[in-house]
């Protein structure tokens, strides 16, 4: 057969596969009890739909033709971070054709989806990008009425309203077409870092959104808002630090609420719009590894918590882990499917955890559809902390990723990597999965970005299987006792020693985080003051610190302290942590046996794992005859109808292409950097494309700033 006529048999085959498409979407939505209109041309909705099913009727690309997918177009922005340190996190939308996603340096801008070419882009910092902090957006939020249609993101602090016409503000929302996220919590929180990373849910005229707050002392609190779309106006807000009189207040300690922070819906949320509930997955209470201030099990921070969408009214609570000191926060929005219980259809919510456990909950009512054990764990030894006697663990639904360690896992691929393991197990606490964190080391497993993280999970609601993609790192946390120390000392210690190392040397935890060595070198002791107030990259703004402690902090950095002075630094607590320590070997591969990252296909009615399979490969490795080692990855699947699910988020830098009934890979292709973001499919007269976005800057691999667009 000639290629035309190739060609030409597989669009016949389309357009048979078309006609059946309206009468296979009827199916879907009933299927999936939601009065939602999808339209599959299109994703219009930040993780594919409101019920975040990262799912698409499309099937043009299929399981037999999958080989044929080539690169379409590419589109750069060209604004990546020339020291690797930028990320592009995105799950772009498309809307009648038009692609919008958002860059490095969090422009947004708008596309051509079946060319790449550019229309339009949005600056929200005017070219200022160096002056703010925690640069990362993970969607957008599209509202349309008749005639207005606008675009909703986050960048630093500010809620944005865009025409998507032209790419310029909407004048009558907020403050000239922007909304100061720190207005409106009920306290000061002016000086304390706040923005938002995820989108949040558009319900009728409402926009429901979360926030990002600091995980150390002095965080805001993580209250839950909505505003109305046309003018910014606060319309309810969801406070997940009770005050007096409200749900939850007795558990958490009298004044908390006057000062306590976090419980913050940082993932995004989901929505039923036909019950008009909206489900907000919550972060742990801040200071995350030590609750010694906060006795109590601190609802609603760890909640699968649901609201009534158009009031903010309560509705129900499931706390996934009480008193969190893990960092254990929900780390994405939960699935909304309809399954099978003894011969019966329940509405429920699926939800990941960083642990690798899977909560699934009656959508009315919170309930477990299957047992959930309380289980006895290890209690806290540190001075003045009182941990949850018990905690949750599912017993109904199976595990996607490991949750036990054991000797027997210990790196055994080299000598030096077998007893550098050797040593640190030996060094630290018995692991147990809810081990409280500790002075000698406390072995975090999977990591402190899961198990399962922000990209999501994808759901087929045709079959009913769920896809999870999972990190299985070991991290350890050390806790130290606080003491008298000099001014320099004790403030990076406390604000900056958790990100940048006990000796200046970086780390990788919100991304590649620079070596401070030698700082004099590079910045002046003034330039460094403005990064530190203003933040810069993925670093958070530090308002609070004054000039006089910003360069206390630079003095030390460069062993250049003058105040030699002992001085008690004003931390509320008795402990801080030592920083957050990923668990390689000496040869920079982690210090247990792989699989170091995976894909698990999840029958939902049948509660069993249908296929588990190592996601990504380690080039170095492989070369030497050590396959199948996966790869710690950040960013989600989505599945098709056409039996595909794509994934890229694995640190090799490439994209898959899985069969979605048997795991078997079918395709791949090198990206011009990580893609650590949840793809986009959709179709544009006719062809479909898969999109996912290449920004790298994490887990030691370069920065990109490019969308890399696929079509048969």
């Amino acid at each position: 057969m000639k290629l035309k006529d190739s060609l030409s048999f597989q669009n016949i085959q389309y357009e048979l596969r078309m006609k059946n498409l309206l009468l296979f979407s009827i199916l879907v939505i009933a299927a999936c009890n939601t009065s939602e209109n999808i339209n599959y041309d299109d994703w219009q909705v930040y993780l594919g739909d409101n019920m975040s099913s990262q799912y698409s009727g499309l099937d043009q690309i299929n399981s037999d033709n999958v080989t044929n997918l080539r690169v379409a177009w590419s589109y750069s922005s060209n604004d990546k971070h020339s020291g690797n340190r930028s990320q592009i996190q995105c799950n772009p939308l498309i809307i009648d054709g038009i692609l919008y996603g958002t860059s490095a340096q969090l422009k947004l801008f708008a596309l051509k989806g079946d060319t790449g070419e550019e229309i339009w882009t949005f600056d929200p910092f005017d070219g200022n990008y160096q002056s703010f902090g925690m640069g990362v957006n993970r969607g957008l939020m599209y509202f349309e009425n008749g005639d207005k249609k606008r675009m909703f993101y986050s960048a630093n602090q500010y809620l944005y309203s865009v025409d998507i016409a032209d790419g310029t503000l909407d004048s009558g929302f907020g403050d000239g077409g922007k909304l100061d996220m720190k207005k409106g919590l009920g306290r000061d929180v002016d000086k304390l870092f706040l923005n938002s990373n995820s989108p949040g849910v558009i319900y009728g005229d409402l926009i429901i959104m979360g926030s990002r707050v600091s995980e150390s002392t002095g965080a805001a609190p993580g209250h839950i808002r909505a505003f109305d779309v046309h003018t910014g106006e606060q319309k309810w807000m969801f406070k997940t630090i009770p005050h007096p009189g409200e749900m939850g207040y007795d558990s958490w300690p009298k004044e908390a609420y006057q000062k306590s922070g976090g419980a913050n819906v940082w993932a995004g949320f989901s929505l039923d719009k036909e019950r008009g509930i909206v489900f907000c997955p919550t972060g742990s209470a801040s200071f995350d590894f030590y609750g010694g201030d906060r006795h109590g099990s601190n609802l609603f921070a760890n909640c699968i918590l649901a609201l009534d969408a158009k009031t903010g009214a309560y509705k129900w609570h499931y706390q996934t882990i009480h008193h969190d000191v893990w960092d254990k926060d929900l780390p994405a929005p939960p699935n909304l499917m309809t399954i099978m219980k003894e011969g019966n259809e329940v509405d429920v919510i699926a939800q990941i955890t960083k642990n690798g456990f899977l909560f699934v909950l009656d959508r009315e009512t919170g309930e477990p559809l299957y047992p959930i054990d309380e289980i006895e764990v290890p209690q806290s030894d540190l001075r003045g902390e009182k941990t949850s006697l018990t905690q949750p663990v599912p017993s109904g639904f199976p595990n996607y990723a490991r949750t036990t360690l054991t000797e027997d896992d210990l790196a055994d691929r080299n000598e030096e990597a077998y007893n550098y393991a050797k040593s640190i197990w030996e060094q630290s606490k018995p692991f147990h999965a809810f081990q409280p964190p500790s002075e000698e080391g406390t072995i975090i497993f999977p990591g402190f970005d899961g198990g399962g993280e922000w990209g999501g999970a994808a759901h087929d609601p045709v079959n009913d299987i769920m896809y999870i993609n999972s990190s299985e790192m070991p991290w350890r946390t050390t806790m130290l006792e606080v003491r008298p120390q000099t001014k320099g000392e004790g403030l990076y210690n406390i604000h900056c020693g958790s990100c940048h190392g006990a000796h200046f040397e970086g780390g990788e935890m919100f991304g590649n985080v620079p070596t401070l060595v030698n700082l004099k070198d590079r910045l002046s002791v003034e330039q460094s003051t403005t990064i530190i107030k203003g933040g810069k990259g993925v670093m958070p703004s530090f308002a609070f610190i004054d000039d006089q402690n910003a360069e206390a902090i630079y003095n030390y950095i460069n062993g250049m302290e003058i105040d030699e002075k002992t001085v008690v630094i004003d931390w509320p607590y008795p402990y801080r942590m030592r920083g957050y320590e990923k668990l390689y070997a000496p040869d920079g591969f982690p210090m247990i046996k792989p699989p170091w990252g995976q894909l698990t296909a999840i029958d939902m009615n049948k509660r069993e794992i249908s296929w588990q399979i190592p996601l990504g490969e380690h080039k170095e490795l492989a070369e030497n005859g050590m396959t199948n080692t996966g790869t710690e990855n950040y960013g989600g699947p989505i599945v098709t109808s056409g039996n595909i699910v794509f994934i890229a988020a694995t640190s090799d830098e490439r994209i898959r292409a899985f069969d979605s009934r048997t795991g078997k890979e079918l395709w791949s292709s090198d990206l011009p950097a990580a893609g650590y973001a949840t793809p986009s499919t959709y179709s544009v007269n006719g062809k479909q494309y898969v999109v996912i976005a290449c920004g790298g800057g994490k887990l030691r691999t370069k920065s990109g700033d490019s969308y890399v667009a696929f079509s048969l």
